[in-house]
């Protein structure tokens, strides 16, 4: 059994029932296969880089759970088939990663304070 992170991109106009419900899936199908969910994370409506879908918004949920392989392949192919789930991504989480997703921004922002410059080389 293995550590998951799904990161769920849904249509913009889905009610939050129905997005309860997506989630909720998701749960069933990973206990059903003698997975365990971890948590849930709701980020919200966020602007997409490029259009889905003549959408330019979407709902992002990331979701941790620990699963095997056989249980992982099923919520993909499940994801796939709900028109209501424009993208989601799944990716196997380190023992050595942080406990909790980082921001990006916030990574770059404290590794470049952190930094010290080489001195120039003589010659």
């Amino acid at each position: 059994m293995h550590d998951y992170e799904l990161l769920l991109l849904l249509d913009p106009d889905l009610a939050d029932e129905r997005q309860a419900t997506i989630v909720g899936g998701v749960r069933a199908l990973v206990e059903k296969g003698g997975g365990h969910f971890g948590s849930h994370d709701p980020w919200g409506r966020r602007k997409l880089a490029y259009p889905i879908d003549k959408k330019d918004d979407g709902i992002y949920h990331l979701i941790a759970f620990s699963a095997d392989a056989e249980t992982l392949d099923e919520v993909s192919r499940v994801l796939k088939l709900d028109d209501d789930v424009m993208r989601h991504l799944a990716t196997r989480r380190l023992e050595a990663g942080p406990g909790r997703p980082m921001a990006a921004a916030a990574a770059i922002g404290d590794d470049a304070g952190s930094r010290t410059a080489d001195p120039p080389e003589e010659e």
